[in-house]
């Protein structure tokens, strides 16, 4: 498969613009950091617990996409997997739409431990599936996968995760952490209770979007 710079291209920036996202959901947790720093009545308790939040999705990103990352298999089935990613994302999406209650066990994670809790959110509402087509897709159109050694493709694969995952934690981080010094300085968290916005609907309807297009990609060769 030749590399395509333009598809390349629009994945990277899907992967910049899904951060973003992220960290513009409540869900991810930067109202936990304006929280924190509101309580320790510290302004360096903010970006002390964006760095906590930062760590633990980007730990998240990385545990879904490492495992893909080493895969041999890819090699042989990297159409098929990709569309079983995109099918595997969709039906988050799915599950989501159906079921609008958020995990009891993330209620039940101490809010000091802010990584931990991040971790947890993330695959919880199904973060990591997100990137995963747009990572299949950035190392098949990185890679010529009918004559490449699975060992060089394994090694260029890890990088990749690294990167997909950094540069999306990132943006994530960069998003909320605006938002949130935002809220911190200016309006407080009673601003929240009174303008609180859900993306429920759209975060799943986002996964089904991201999970269509890499099933999309794979089977036109993107």
């Amino acid at each position: 498969m030749a590399a395509d710079p333009i598809t390349v291209t629009a994945l990277w920036w899907a992967v910049i613009v899904s951060g973003i996202y992220h960290g513009l959901n409540p869900g991810m947790g930067w109202p936990l950091a304006v929280s924190a720093a509101l309580m320790e009545r510290k302004p360096s308790a903010l970006p002390r617990a964006l760095a906590m939040l930062a760590l633990g999705h980007f730990l998240a990103m990385l545990a879904i996409l490492l495992p893909f990352s080493l895969m041999l298999v890819l090699v042989e089935w990297e159409t098929n997997i990709r569309i079983g990613a995109g099918a595997l994302v969709i039906a988050m999406g799915l599950y989501l739409l159906i079921n609008r209650r958020h995990p009891k066990a993330l209620a039940r994670v101490h809010p000091a431990r802010l990584t931990w809790w991040s971790f947890l959110a993330a695959n919880a509402h199904g973060a990591g599936l997100m990137l995963v087509p747009l990572f299949l897709g950035i190392c098949a159109a990185d890679a010529d996968i009918g004559h490449r050694a699975a060992e060089e493709l394994m090694s260029g694969n890890v990088p990749i995760a690294f990167a997909v995952a950094l540069v999306h934690t990132a943006s994530m981080t960069a998003a909320g952490g605006l938002l949130a010094l935002v809220i911190y300085l200016w309006l407080g968290l009673r601003f929240l209770s009174y303008t609180w916005f859900n993306l429920d609907l759209l975060w799943a309807v986002s996964l089904i979007a991201v999970g269509a297009f890499g099933i999309w990609s794979a089977v036109n060769g993107h």
